[in-house]
C-alpha cells in the first residue's frame, strides 16, 4: 500500500496508444516455451487476426473467444496470412503475450471538461501523457475511469455478453444539464438512464463525483441520492476533489480546508446512515479531504473491502494501519531521508517520529513543493525529478533518499519531467531509492 498518494480528482492516465486499421489484431510480443502456442509454431511479431472466426479487438476478446478447448487461430505474418489449429487442456494457458492490450486503436475522449487533467498540463511533455482515454476496456482492466459518452449499440452489447464488470464512470453530477455542462458535451446522453441499463445487463458500476467548487458542490447531495438509488448496480460512490495545476485557465479553484472539513462530517453521516441501510458505507471520501482537514481518515471497516483503492481513495488508512514490524528488532542505521508530496508530509512526520526512536537514527520527512504543476498539486505523485532536486539541494540528506514510487511511470523508470532515478542520484551525490510503502522504508 502506498504511502505517496495518488494523481488527482481528474486523473491522469498511464495510457498510450493510437488508432489501428480495423483488420489489425493483436501483435504477439513473447511466446513462454512450451505452451500450446509454441507447439504450433507461433513466433513474436505474429498478429493474431481472428479465434474461431471471431475478430479480435483486444486482449479481452482474446481472453473470452480462446476459452474453448478447440481453436483456430488466423495468423499475419509479414505478407502471408494463415491459420494454425491448437488444442488445449481446460483451463491451461496458450502462452501468448501481446504487445498492446487493445488491438483496433484507443477510444478517445470527445468531452471538453473545464478541470480536464491533461488540458493542465505544461507543452514539452512526452506525448503519451497528453492521451485523453476514454476506453471502457481500460475501465475493465485497469480501473481506469470513464464517461460513458461514446459507446455504440455495439458496445452495450459486448459489455453484456461478456460481463465486463465492473466498470469505473465519471459522473461529477446526475443532473442531465449540470452534467452536459460539466462535461461541456451537449449531447452527453442521460447517466441515470444508462446506469439503468448496466443494472439490467448485470454490470456493477464505481461512481467518481470530482468536486468543483462553484462547479457541481451545491449538488452534491442530489448526486450522492441518486447514485445510492442505483444500489448494488452503483456499488461505491467516491468524492474527490477537483486538481488544478498553475496552468489551468477556467477560472476555478481548489477546496479549501473549512470545506474540506465541512464535507468530512456530511459524507460521515451519510455512511453511517448507509452502513445501517444497505450494510456498507457507499460513499468514501478521498484521502486528501481528511489530509487538507488536518483529519486522520476513518478505520479500515468504515472503508469495506475498498472499492475505490485504485482511485487513491484508503491508501492512508492503509498506510496508518501497516505493521510496523512487530516483534522484529530493528537494527540501527545511519540517517535517511524521505522526499514526498506536501499534502501528506505532517502525517508522514508524525509516523517516523516514533520509528526513528526505535531505530536509534533519524528519518527526516521532507515536504516538496510542486514548482512544475504549480504548489497547488501537494500530491506525491505528480512531483517531478527537478521539484525532488530543487527540494532537496543543500540539506543533509544522510546515506538514503527514498522517493515515491507514485513520482515515476508504470514502469518505474521516468518521471513526469523525463528523469530516471539514476539522474537524481548524479543530481544530488546520494543513492536514491524508490519505495512504495513504509515498510520498504525499514526494510
Amino acid at each position: 500500500m502506498t504511502f505517496i498518494e495518488f494523481a488527482d480528482g481528474a486523473g491522469l492516465s498511464r495510457a498510450s496508444g493510437g488508432l489501428r486499421p480495423s483488420n489489425s489484431g493483436g501483435v504477439v510480443s513473447s511466446v513462454r516455451r512450451g505452451s500450446p502456442a509454441e507447439k504450433v509454431g507461433l513466433l513474436p511479431g505474429d498478429e493474431l487476426l481472428s479465434v474461431n472466426g471471431h475478430r479480435l479487438r483486444d486482449v479481452i476478446d482474446y481472453r473470452f473467444y480462446s476459452a474453448e478447448e478447440e481453436l483456430q487461430f488466423v495468423i499475419r505474418r509479414g505478407g502471408e496470412v494463415f491459420t494454425r489449429r491448437l488444442r488445449r487442456g481446460y483451463g491451461e494457458d496458450l502462452g501468448l503475450d501481446f504487445q498492446e492490450v487493445v488491438f483496433d486503436g484507443l477510444r478517445r475522449c470527445g468531452n471538453r471538461c473545464s478541470f480536464c487533467f491533461v488540458d493542465q498540463l505544461p507543452p514539452g511533455m512526452r506525448s503519451s501523457l497528453y492521451i485523453k482515454d476514454d476506453d471502457y476496456r481500460y475501465s475493465f482492466l485497469w480501473g481506469n475511469f470513464i464517461t460513458l459518452s461514446n459507446w455504440s449499440e455495439e458496445d452495450w452489447e459486448r459489455v453484456g455478453e461478456q460481463g465486463l464488470s465492473p466498470l469505473y464512470v465519471s459522473v461529477h453530477a446526475t443532473d442531465l444539464g449540470l452534467r452536459r455542462k460539466i462535461f461541456g458535451n451537449p449531447r452527453l446522453p442521460d447517466i441515470r438512464e444508462q446506469l439503468h441499463r448496466l443494472g439490467h445487463l448485470g454490470i456493477q458500476v464505481h461512481a467518481q463525483v470530482v468536486v468543483v467548487p462553484g462547479l457541481n458542490d451545491l449538488h452534491l447531495e442530489r448526486t450522492v441520492s441518486d447514485l445510492v438509488g442505483f444500489f448494488p448496480t452503483v456499488g461505491s460512490i467516491g468524492v474527490v476533489p477537483v486538481g488544478l495545476t498553475r496552468y489551468h485557465r477556467a477560472g476555478l479553484r481548489g477546496v479549501t480546508p473549512r470545506e474540506a472539513k465541512a464535507l468530512v462530517k456530511q459524507v460521515s453521516l451519510w455512511s453511517g446512515e448507509f452502513r445501517v441501510r444497505y450494510g456498507c458505507s457507499l460513499v468514501y471520501l478521498a484521502d486528501e479531504f481528511y489530509l487538507l482537514a488536518g483529519l486522520h481518515p476513518p478505520p479500515a471497516e468504515e472503508y469495506d473491502d475498498f472499492p475505490q483503492l485504485e482511485n487513491g481513495i484508503g491508501l492512508v488508512r492503509r498506510l496508518l494501519d501497516e505493521e510496523m514490524k512487530k516483534g522484529k528488532p530493528l537494527a540501527a542505521r545511519a540517517k535517511e531521508s524521505l522526499a514526498c508530496g506536501a499534502l501528506i508530509a505532517p502525517l508522514l512526520e508524525e509516523m517516523v517520529k516514533g520509528i526513528s526512536a526505535l531505530l536509534s537514527t533519524q528519518i527526516e520527512v521532507i515536504p516538496i513543493e510542486n514548482r512544475f504543476l504549480g504548489s497547488t498539486i501537494t500530491v506525491s505523485g505528480l512531483l517531478t525529478g527537478r521539484d525532488v532536486i530543487a527540494g532537496v539541494r543543500g540539506r543533509d540528506l544522510g546515506e538514503m533518499v527514498y522517493l515515491p514510487r507514485s513520482m515515476f511511470d508504470a514502469k518505474g523508470e521516468i518521471t513526469l519531467d523525463g528523469m530516471t532515478v539514476g539522474d537524481v542520484e548524479a543530481a544530488l551525490g546520494v543513492k536514491i531509492t524508490m519505495a512504495e510503502t513504509m515498510q520498504e522504508v525499514l526494510a
